[in-house]
């Protein structure tokens, strides 16, 4: 299982410290304009094939461009590499267009035939489809007949040709690599096609891209931009405070409260295309239904399945867990998506009551002993192990609520709060009962639903892009509905329908779509490209445009240049050597998916 989650990890190493006197200088006005963004955690990878984390994702998008994009407007398809398309009456061709006079940042030219090998090269080699595979199930050919164009046939029709969240890569430097699953991408300048270049990567340290020239689209208005790890979220906080970054994000609900009366320091708030769930780990499985880790089996009852979900407050989560900066959770897509979000109707919801969750043990034959918690099948208590990811305060504070609740109702709950890479470890083995788990999804919903498929159950070594082990005759049929259907109602009442089916199963029960809370620091940095435009976040969006249309202070402004390094007195230079922790992982965002917070 992979999971990915939202936001933030960490790392914790070594440390260097250099302080020397410095004469007053004046500020150099050739030094470049760096745009710094603070990160707490580990990249697991530059390598796009393999890239599902959310840290990872998120760099990935400023090196490479896509077929298609997102618009910052309202996450509506728009062109990409590709300008224009067009499709067959029976709708099982299309062919992209791709903009003439386009380069690799090493000056070659970008073609058709890049496109069709980077799709082909999915299809055919298992570890390139590591990402990305699920893009591709259905494609039956792709071809170049010309530089120009690219012809993609498919084997039904599919809804989600305008949804590719694939990074195409150049065909003339990845054709020479031989295995891609250890291949690491790190040869500089790393060659891309978006609006920024790879420089550096330094694990637990830092990673530097500088401005493309050759990027097709808008031109940057400054020179290079720098993600700077920390130890955690305050450490973070706190370089903010001291000028050493420009952007943070990932705050949490106190961080964002106090940020906001701090000078030269402006807030964000938006909602965001990620959810918080708890999820039952009740059929753990490999892709031939072969049984993995240790889930207690009590889970495997429905009936102790829908009594914890009576058992679960959401309102009290938002209001208590997330201070209030949270949507309520339902649906498996997210709010901010609209017409593809599915929230119950009286008959379907299970509400919060934990006198009938408790009733509904006492029925399905789990007695409660004399110390009040309730005995099994095998005669023993029943203990839970509860994981959680201790980098992310809103979800340990949860865990503590729904461990009370359960307690109630007579269930043994033990919180385990644990690394990034601990939650991420025993998730992917399935040695958990229930645990707190985050996702990101994309406009589409077809890379969100995907990960709830049998398709995507692991293989025996683990790999395999799955939340929970789903796999459902039901959900795998409605999945394939809306994957074909071209009816936009259609396909909406399908995906709909997969969501009602999930929250019955009670495998995954979502109760938080979170704010993203960020902080920037505005006596250097006018403004960030939002997406979505109105209220949207500057990180971690379906698309670049936070970093892309950055706009610094103006010279001569307050502040203004600010972070071009004028160094006065005692200058402390503080190396922070980073290791282990996570880039919150992100739950596939095509989401998740770091969704680390």
């Amino acid at each position: 299982m992979r999971i990915r989650r939202i936001g933030i990890g960490l790392i914790a190493a070594g440390l260097a410290v250099l302080s020397a006197p410095v004469v007053a200088q004046a500020q150099d006005a050739q030094q470049p304009k760096v745009l710094r963004v603070a990160v707490t955690g580990t990249i697991a990878t530059m390598n796009p094939f393999t890239a599902y984390h959310l840290g990872d994702t998120e760099i990935g998008r400023v090196m490479y461009a896509f077929l298609t994009s997102y618009s910052r407007q309202d996450f509506s398809p728009q062109p990409g590499l590709a300008d224009k398309w067009s499709t067959s009456p029976d709708k099982l061709t299309w062919t992209f267009h791709i903009r003439s006079g386009m380069k690799w940042s090493d000056g070659q030219p970008i073609t058709a035939k890049d496109v069709a090998w980077t799709f082909n090269k999915i299809m055919t080699d298992k570890a390139a489809a590591t990402a990305n595979g699920s893009f591709v199930t259905n494609f039956d050919t792709v071809t170049a007949p010309d530089d120009s164009d690219v012809v993609i046939k498919t084997k039904l029709p599919l809804a989600t040709m305008l949804a590719l969240d694939v990074p195409i890569v150049p065909e003339h430097v990845w054709a020479g690599v031989t295995d891609i699953a250890k291949y690491d991408n790190l040869q500089y300048p790393v060659v891309g096609s978006g609006p920024f270049t790879l420089t550096n990567f330094t694990q637990g340290q830092s990673i530097t891209l500088k401005a493309n020239p050759d990027y097709y689209g808008d031109t940057p208005a400054y020179d290079q931009l720098e993600f700077r790890h920390y130890d955690n979220e305050d450490a973070a906080v706190q370089g903010l405070k001291n000028g050493d970054v420009d952007v943070v994000s990932g705050l949490t609900p106190a961080q964002y409260t106090a940020l906001q009366s701090t000078p030269n320091v402006t807030v964000v708030k938006s909602r965001q295309g990620r959810d918080h769930d708890l999820i039952i780990n009740y059929q753990a499985q490999t892709n031939t239904r072969q049984p993995v880790g240790d889930g207690n089996p009590v889970l495997k009852d429905p009936k102790v399945r829908q009594a914890i979900a009576q058992s679960v407050d959401v309102k009290t989560l938002v209001d208590k867990a997330y201070g209030g900066l949270a949507e309520p959770g339902s649906g498996y897509i997210p709010a901010v998506f609209g017409e593809f979000h599915w929230s119950p109707d009286a008959s379907q919801e299970q509400k919060f009551d934990l006198a009938a969750a408790g009733k509904l043990l006492d029925e399905a034959g789990y007695p409660k002993g004399a110390d009040g918690v309730r005995v099994g099948k095998d005669g023993k208590p029943i203990n839970l192990r509860l994981l959680v990811d201790n980098s992310i305060p809103q979800q340990v504070s949860a865990a503590q609520f729904i461990q009370g609740w359960l307690k109630q109702d007579g269930l043994g709950v033990t919180v385990q709060a644990v690394s990034s890479d601990a939650v991420t470890d025993a998730g992917s083995a399935g040695k958990y009962d229930l645990q707190i788990n985050a996702w990101t999804g994309n406009p589409d919903p077809d890379a969100m639903l995907a990960p709830q498929t049998c398709a995507n159950l692991p293989d025996a070594d683990g790999n395999g892009v799955t939340e929970n082990f789903m796999c459902d005759g039901q959900i795998d049929s409605l999945y394939k509905a809306q994957q074909s259907e071209l009816d936009p109602a259609k396909r909406v009442q399908d995906v709909k329908d997969l969501q009602a089916r999930l929250y019955s199963l009670d495998s995954s029960i979502v109760f938080a779509y979170p704010n993203a809370l960020e902080a920037y620091r505005s006596d250097r940095w006018a403004s960030f490209g939002l997406q979505p435009a109105q209220d949207g976040s500057i990180t971690h969006q379906n698309g670049y445009y936070g970093y892309l249309l950055a706009k610094p202070v103006a010279a001569g402004s307050s502040g203004g240049g600010a972070n071009t390094g004028l160094i006065i007195g005692i200058v402390v230079v503080v190396v922070v050597v980073l290791g282990g922790g996570a880039f919150l992982l992100s739950r596939r965002r095509r989401a998740g998916a770091d969704e680390r917070e």
